[in-house]
C-alpha cells in the first residue's frame, strides 16, 4: 500500500511531463504541414 504513495505521483508527474512536451511541440510548429514533408522526400532528386 506505501508504494501508491510513491506510483501515484510519479505517474501525475509523467503525465504532465508528457503533457508540457506535446504543448510545446504544437506551439513550436512541430506539426504545420506535414503533408508537405512526405512529398519532399518522395519528390527529391
Amino acid at each position: 500500500m506505501e508504494i501508491l504513495y510513491l506510483l501515484i505521483p510519479l505517474s501525475v508527474v509523467l503525465v504532465l511531463l508528457i503533457i508540457g512536451l506535446f504543448w510545446w511541440a504544437l506551439h513550436s510548429g512541430q506539426f504545420d504541414n506535414i503533408e508537405r514533408e512526405g512529398e519532399r522526400i518522395l519528390r527529391q532528386d
